[in-house]
């Protein structure tokens, strides 16, 4: 079965369960299911969800042979392997592989500006790029760690001196 077919069979299951199909990957051996919602997945939404999945995946058997079954969330720094994907991360920190035929990989850092049929825009420290989706090799959300930096006190204001607590 194909990662359209099952997707599309294993969708409404999903949101039964209150979940969202993020992502569907088969790779020998296992089958890895992302979902997301709202508000964002916890374990009790996970939790529910294999149940629902293992039942029609014992029926429909998607796999030759035996499979693990993975259910997750994509999390704060999650991948970006579809179009869709890309839409839905445009305005957000992102991290990018590229790789264009007779040059060396390249990887890209910056605010993903847009995300068209064909490929995605960046803003970068030196400016603007874009790449086509067959050009990216990976690509991630990127998650600002920790509280912004405070600024520092003004150098231009020198400190106010307490004349009373010297005696004079």
């Amino acid at each position: 079965m194909e990662e359209n077919e099952l997707a599309g069979q294993i969708t409404p299951l999903l949101v039964s369960a209150g979940l969202e199909l993020y992502d569907l990957e088969v790779t020998s051996g296992t089958l890895r299911v992302t979902v997301t919602r709202p508000g964002g997945v916890d374990l009790d939404a996970l939790s529910a969800a294999n149940p629902l999945l293992s039942g029609f995946l014992d029926e429909h058997d998607p796999m030759p042979g035996r499979y693990t079954l993975e259910i997750s969330s994509p999390g704060l720094e999650r991948r970006l392997r579809t179009p869709s994907h890309f839409a839905g991360a445009v305005g957000e920190a992102v991290t990018l592989r590229i790789s264009v035929p007779g040059t060396p990989a390249e990887r890209v850092s910056g605010t993903l500006r847009a995300a068209t049929d064909d490929g995605i825009e960046i803003e970068t420290e030196t400016g603007t790029r874009t790449a086509g989706y067959d050009q990216i090799e990976r690509a991630r959300t990127v998650f600002s760690w920790g509280a912004a930096k405070k600024p520092s006190p003004s150098k231009a204001r020198a400190p106010k001196r307490d004349v009373a607590a010297r005696g004079h």
